[in-house]
């Protein structure tokens, strides 16, 4: 079961960090498409630091972190302040980087087919699609593509149908009511566990 939860977890990693520069892929179809590609790249060329550089690059450029952000912190985004929110996203961002560069290196042997693309109102798509390796059953990964104006990016991805940025929220939401009711404690939290990574 460890395995199997680790597979997931690394497909997420890989479905939310990783994708190529929007002008390489002019559709969402094509940008998901690179993802797996460039994350192997990464993974094979790149160890410790100049790993954890390149995903961070990955991330700013190819995804719409603020929105994720947002999503993650759910109702508590509108509580909190302008430097509780830059603080958070700092902090989310480290968080997210170190945590997943050191759990790719099982990616090696994967492939990503995708299956549908939907498209949806107000630039948002919705892309289906199979993440294999040989040995193992494939994973479904929706993804979701958003164009705020800035180009296609990533906004989230569901894994096996769980959302792994509405599961952030739970995670986060359950933090903030165990601890005082405010955000402040989290962003602390977060804020120690990318310090210490």
């Amino acid at each position: 079961m460890r395995k199997v939860f680790d597979v997931l977890l690394a497909a997420g990693a890989a479905a939310l960090l990783f994708a190529l520069p929007v002008w390489a892929a002019a559709d969402p179809a094509q940008l998901v498409k690179s993802v797996t590609a460039h994350v192997i790249d990464i993974v094979k060329a790149k160890t410790g630091a100049t790993r954890e550089a390149a995903f961070r690059e990955v991330l700013r450029t190819d995804f719409d972190l603020p929105y994720m952000a947002r999503l993650a912190l759910g109702t508590h985004w509108n509580e909190a302040s302008e430097q509780q929110r830059a603080r958070f996203l700092a902090a989310l961002e480290t968080a997210e980087v170190r945590a997943y560069s050191e759990r790719l290196g099982m990616l090696a042997g994967f492939t990503l087919t995708i299956d549908k693309v939907d498209s949806r109102p107000n630039g948002v798509w919705i892309v289906d699609s199979l993440l294999s390796q040989a040995s193992r059953q494939p994973i479904k990964l929706e993804w979701e593509v958003r164009d705020n104006g800035q180009g296609p990016r990533i906004a989230d991805v569901k894994i096996a149908g769980v959302s792994m940025f509405l599961t952030k929220r739970s995670e986060f939401n359950s933090y903030i009511l165990n601890n005082g009711g405010t955000v402040e404690p989290l962003v602390k939290e977060l804020e120690v566990r990318a310090a210490r990574q």
